[in-house]
């Protein structure tokens, strides 16, 4: 199933049992917005509550993976087992907890998940059906899940590939911060020595719409080109938005690469080397 979903696509399914709407809007409004308004049948996920264990950044960073048996009450609170064909959305054109949540659910072994592209905006912009208030529990999956199917790199792992010639770790943040000019949110501004920067809005074209396969292997082919994809990796400011890039990756074709989850919050508070600079 192709990770990424049109509205046109969207609009088109035949809703049934196995079919499940998730509203994955994220920020300190976040369940405000979702009582306001939110596209029809879609249930609410909070990134801070269902999809990250808060805790101390300098260990795993400000967004760490929660537990897998914490996610597997999340999924089955949900409605979500395997068989669920699963559309998650955001408002921020999947930028964010729209993109953590699919990267979650694949790794947690669900096959059929997909990514809004255009996100709310896009829906209502198109005529998807609106509604406000809060959804009535689904009836539980009993979903259960023991480890993650998809690959991360833990900080002594990122530190051991800074020094490896055939590594790529590839950071997705806006190029003012990766190059130490700003950090507005884990207070030591720089990279990760090695890491190349590819920020994320590059995945997008002008209209805020993942660009196309085609177009997508353009921004990627010439870092990944030779590359094992075991050897490389990607990370963001704390593996939230680096899930924005690994799902335009899999658009366009490529085997996914690791995911760093405590990404620069972690390893800014731990220590280690800085680079700044292009």
């Amino acid at each position: 199933m192709e990770p990424i979903i049109s509205v046109s696509k969207l609009q088109a399914i035949d809703v049934n049992p196995s079919f499940v709407l998730v509203d994955a809007t994220s920020g300190i409004d976040a369940k405000t917005n979702y009582l306001i308004s939110h596209l029809l049948g879609a249930r609410f996920v909070d990134l801070n509550e269902d999809l990250s264990a808060l805790e101390d950044p300098k260990h795993g960073g400000r967004h760490p993976l929660p537990s897998t048996t914490h996610f597997s009450k999340t999924l089955s609170k949900l409605g979500i087992d395997a068989s669920s064909h699963v559309v998650v959305y955001d408002r921020l054109n999947g930028a964010n907890a729209a993109a953590r949540f699919w990267w979650m659910a694949k790794a947690a072994g669900i096959a059929n998940v997909q990514v809004l592209d255009g996100g709310y905006q896009a829906a209502e912009a198109a005529g998807y059906p609106i509604e406000a208030g809060k959804k009535p529990h689904p009836d539980p999956s009993n979903f259960q899940f023991d480890s993650w199917l998809l690959p991360t790199r833990q900080l002594q792992e990122v530190d051991r590939l800074t020094s490896e010639p055939e590594s790529l770790i590839i950071d997705v943040r806006e190029a003012a911060r990766y190059q130490g000019i700003t950090e507005p949110l884990d207070g030591i501004a720089g990279h990760i020595p090695s890491a190349v920067n590819i920020p994320f809005h590059n995945n997008l074209d002008k209209d805020g719409f993942f660009k196309t396969p085609e177009a997508l292997k353009r921004v990627y082919d010439d870092y990944l080109h030779g590359k094992k994809v075991e050897n490389v990796l990607v990370h963001c400011g704390s593996g939230v938005t680096a899930c924005h890039s690994l799902l335009a990756l899999a658009h366009a074709g490529y085997s996914l690469p690791s995911l760093y989850v405590g990404s620069w919050s972690e390893w800014s508070r731990n220590e280690k080397p800085i680079a700044t600079g292009e």
